[in-house]
C-alpha cells in the first residue's frame, strides 16, 4: 500500500513542478485549510446506537399495540 501511495505523490509531484510558485502557494494554503477541517472531533456513532426505549408505555402496551396493528390479507383458495 506504501509504495501505491509514493507512486501517486511522484506523479503529483512533477505535476506541481510545472506550477508556478503563487498557484503552489495557493495549493500549500488550500491543503492547509483542508487539514485544519479535518482535525475536528468525529462522533462516534457506534456509543450513541445504544439506549433505552423513551417513552411512557409498559412493554405489555408496546406489545399490545404491535399485535394490534398487525394486518393479515391472506386469502385462501378453493382447491
Amino acid at each position: 500500500m506504501a509504495s501505491i501511495n509514493n507512486h501517486i505523490l511522484d506523479n503529483y509531484l512533477a505535476f506541481l513542478e510545472t506550477l508556478s510558485p503563487g498557484a503552489k502557494l495557493d495549493i500549500i494554503s488550500k491543503l492547509t485549510q483542508s487539514l485544519k477541517s479535518e482535525i475536528k472531533p468525529r462522533e462516534n456513532l457506534f456509543d450513541t446506537s445504544f439506549g433505552a426505549w423513551i417513552g411512557s408505555e409498559s412493554a405489555e402496551e408496546i406489545a399490545k399495540g404491535i399485535r394490534d396493528s398487525r394486518t393479515f390479507n391472506r386469502q385462501i383458495e378453493g382447491l
